[in-house]
């Protein structure tokens, strides 16, 4: 099941079987690493992104920590204090693409406008 949850004026999220799938509008797209600002950060507008448990997600992030993973986008809380507050990092697979790891503290954050 699919479905628009949330817009902002650059990005819609769709509720994807639960997960976000986050859809960014890029003027001028020439298949480069385009990204979009979100909350201070340039975030990658072609990404897949997962959504853990809070407690999954510390792990992980304390894991890729460890092994000096190069992040896109390091472990950090965005929108903090307000709707759709979030654990969220951004990482390159080893086939280049951009992940998405993220957490709510509160579930029912996750397509909140």
């Amino acid at each position: 099941m699919c479905w628009v949850v949330a817009l902002a004026e650059r990005w819609i999220d769709l509720n994807f079987f639960g997960h976000q799938l986050s859809l960014h509008l890029v003027e001028d797209h020439d298949g480069s690493n385009d990204t979009n600002p979100v909350d201070g950060d340039n975030v990658p507008a072609r990404h897949f992104g997962v959504v853990l448990d809070m407690r999954d997600w510390e792990q992980l992030a304390k894991r890729l920590e460890c092994a000096d993973c190069a992040f896109l986008i390091a472990p950090r809380v965005r929108f903090k204090g307000e709707v759709g507050e979030q654990a969220t990092m951004f990482l390159h697979d080893p086939a280049g693409n951009a992940l998405e790891f993220k957490s709510f503290a509160d579930n029912s954050q996750l397509f909140a406008t």
